[in-house]
């Protein structure tokens, strides 16, 4: 290579001046050559000063050209300052040294002439070995397979989406286009941002909707973070989930999502019984960590039935559907027949309570038992009832099996009606009093509070003394007495007695307990102003599990399954038949054909409230009332205790209590003087709709005995002659 005249020029100065730098200081000392030396020096020290402080371009360059001056200076310092020419001839090895340095590590003149240098000469052109290529940053020497190179290749054309590189691409096993490619940032610490489902997959030729991105998974050797990616591309298996999904996959894809029936929702298992007919499709809510992507994120299921159907292929509208929630876990019940239309006999077997009072009243949707209580053991204490429904839903039905299971506990029964029919007839055969009007139902209801008076003060042969009722205590010297009225709401409107029944029956609800009596109304209606007050209702809601047939409409059965309830839960849909749904209504509307009238009853089917406050739906047990209902029964009908019938009879409350209203039995008798008013309420022996009555215009007479706002109520509407 050519030397510029400069360099050789800078080069000889630096040699010429090496000696005098040694020799001056030593032969001279006062010289001005040192003076000028040490001023160049100083010069120096200022020109790096001020390089260095400067903010411009070229600060290095220019603390180069002042370097040989301050170092000039050092050395004649140096020389002045030793002895002679110092130990080893110090002196001359650093004018030697400063020499060298500037002819080997300069020449600065290539520094401050960086602008102004002359053209070489152009050397003759000469054939070069063409240089090796590069590696590119899309395809690293990392000893790659085959497929990951011809992503890398792709991703490459593509202009390395996201300023991403591919690391591996693994295909997927017994697939012919999926795999998984790994992503890395292309520079080292920054996190990827902005890769989407479309960036990846145009380079591959496919939908967006093929493509899933997720991150790393933690794993051992291998780094994860911001700045790695994963991407799935599985257009093979997307077109066989689309044509052919598994259970699971449909349950993601259209239950699960966010537009489905059960967001945010993930399947457990989907098991079939063949035996019963019946799909289970058991699902939990999933994950925190995918729930927090939910917009609508939840713990507890939310669930559309019609939605959850219609993406099963799952017909909704015909009574073979259900769903059970348990906490986060919920069960879809698809039957391939309406459950609830199947029959369960009573049997003696399932009646029979067990030690705590508990016995078999019906089966749910899934042939799980339910049990009901004719006393409760956790409160030691007997237990009210309350049963709902129109007319023909099963309530006689269920009066059946339940005063059958407390006739087997030993327990007393006493039925009243407001009107006769057969089947309450039938019953009157295995129970100790039935009959069949308002009249009497007044008169159960205010013996059955006279007996809580009677009890209160009937000594027990083990000690002399009265306590309260234990259920199950075989030292207790009486037996549970349960009190049905069936449409209690119709005779506490009565109105000769209805003030009567309704003031006796809130008493025996509120008071009865503690003395063996329980109350069992029964109605279709379950609210104040047809008899039920707030405090009645809350004891009997308390004290009993609530069981509440078809009302007429699933609003009004889920009204009053709520109103019995402490939390207003999702209440089942008893409908008024079930129906399958046969062929296209389509069709059938098109060749002008009749729907199939294929429907079930709903008949015994109910809503009960367990203990917990949960809604189950069951059918109840089916007692046959054209056959000898015996064999549910006990042999021996249970009846009252001789102490208490005489006493009963003491106070004029035991007799057949179908005879006519005896005279001041309900009411004073009128004044001998007024004898019109005398004629009107003595007449009639059984007359009116309650084999007993008052006259119309007997209400001067009710005045004098207003203690409460109802019998204020009760005198305004009698006040038919005002």
């Amino acid at each position: 290579m050519t030397t510029t005249r400069s360099v050789t020029l800078e080069r000889l100065a630096y040699t010429l001046a090496a000696p005098a730098l040694a020799v001056a200081p030593n032969v001279y000392p006062d010289s001005p050559v040192n003076t000028v030396v040490q001023l160049a020096g100083a010069a120096g020290i200022g020109g790096i000063f001020l390089a260095a402080k400067s903010n411009e371009l070229g600060a290095g360059r220019k603390i180069l050209r002042w370097a040989p001056l301050v170092l000039a200076a050092a050395v004649d310092v140096a020389a002045r300052h030793t002895t002679g020419w110092g130990p080893y001839g110090l002196d001359g090895l650093l004018a030697t040294g400063w020499a060298a340095a500037g002819y080997l590590v300069m020449p600065f003149s290539r520094h401050t002439r960086r602008r102004h240098r002359p053209a070489l000469a152009t050397p003759a052109p000469q054939l070069q070995p063409a240089p090796a290529p590069e590696p590119s940053p899309a395809q690293p020497d990392d000893s790659a397979d085959h497929l990951t190179r011809q992503a890398r290749t792709l991703w490459e054309q593509a202009g390395m989406p996201a300023r991403t590189h591919i690391v591996k691409a693994t295909r997927h096993p017994g697939q012919r286009h999926d795999m998984t490619i790994l992503l890395r940032a292309s520079e080292t610490g920054r996190p990827i941002t902005g890769l989407t489902e479309a960036a990846v997959a145009a380079p591959f030729g496919v939908h967006s909707s093929d493509v899933a991105l997720a991150e790393v998974a933690i794993q051992p050797g291998r780094q994860s973070g911001p700045g790695w990616m994963e991407a799935r591309i599985t257009p093979d298996a997307n077109q066989r989930r689309r044509t052919k999904p598994t259970a699971q996959e449909r349950w993601t894809d259209r239950v699960g999502g966010p537009k489905g029936g059960a967001p945010g929702s993930e399947l457990v298992h989907k098991t079939r019984d063949d035996e019963r007919g019946v799909t289970f499709y058991r699902a939990k809510m999933a994950d925190s960590t995918y729930r927090a992507k939910m917009a609508d994120s939840t713990d507890t299921p939310r669930i559309d039935l019609a939605k959850v159907c219609g993406a099963l292929n799952l017909p909704e509208d015909d009574s073979c559907v259900f769903v059970l929630i348990d906490g986060n876990e919920f069960l879809i019940s698809a039957f391939d027949t309406p459950p609830l239309s199947a029959i369960f006999p009573a049997t003696r077997e399932l009646l029979t309570p067990d030690t705590k009072g508990m016995y078999v009243c019906g089966f749910t949707i899934t042939g799980q038992p339910v049990k009901t209580m004719v006393y409760q053991h956790d409160k030691n204490a007997p237990a009210h009832g309350l049963t709902l429904g129109v007319s023909r839903s099963g309530k006689t039905q269920f009066f059946a099996i339940h005063m059958a299971a407390q006739s087997l506990d030993g327990q007393v029964v006493w039925l009243s009606t407001v009107r006769k029919d057969e089947k309450t007839s039938t019953l009157g055969r295995y129970i100790d009093r039935q009959g069949s009007n308002a009249l009497w139902m007044a008169r159960s209801l205010r013996a059955a509070k006279a007996l809580c008076e009677i009890r209160a003060e009937m000594p027990w042969p083990h000690d002399g003394q009265p306590h309260d009722y234990k259920p199950g205590d075989t030292r207790c010297p009486y037996r549970q007495l349960n009190v049905y009225g069936d449409e209690f709401m119709t005779a506490a409107q009565d109105g000769d007695f209805g003030e009567f029944i309704q003031k006796d029956g809130e008493d025996l609800t509120v008071t009865g307990l503690k003395y063996g009596i329980g109350f069992n109304p029964a109605g279709q209606s379950p609210f104040a102003h047809n008899g039920f007050s707030t405090e009645m209702k809350d004891n009997l809601r308390q004290n009993s599990r609530p069981v509440i047939f078809n009302m007429g409409s699933p609003g009004a059965t889920r009204k009053a399954a709520e109103g019995t309830m402490e939390n207003a839960y999702d209440v089942p849909t008893i409908p008024a038949r079930y129906s399958r749904s046969e062929g296209s209504a389509i069709e059938r509307a098109m060749r002008g054909e009749a729907d199939p009238e294929n429907g079930v009853s709903t008949g015994g089917v109910a809503v009960i409230v367990l203990d917990n406050g949960r809604a189950v739906l069951m059918r109840s047990l089916y007692a046959d009332f054209d056959t000898d209902l015996a064999h549910l029964f006990p042999n021996e009908v249970n009846r009252l205790t001789d102490y208490e019938i005489s006493e009963l009879e003491k106070r004029g409350l035991w007799f057949d209590w179908n005879e006519p209203v005896r005279p001041g039995e309900f009411w004073p008798e009128p004044d001998e003087d007024d004898e019109g008013e005398g004629r009107t309420r003595r007449r009639g022996g059984g007359g009116g709709k309650s084999g007993g009555g008052r006259g119309s215009k007997g209400g001067g007479r009710r005045s004098e005995r207003i203690a409460s706002p109802r019998q204020a109520l009760e005198a305004i509407k009698s006040l038919t002659d005002a």
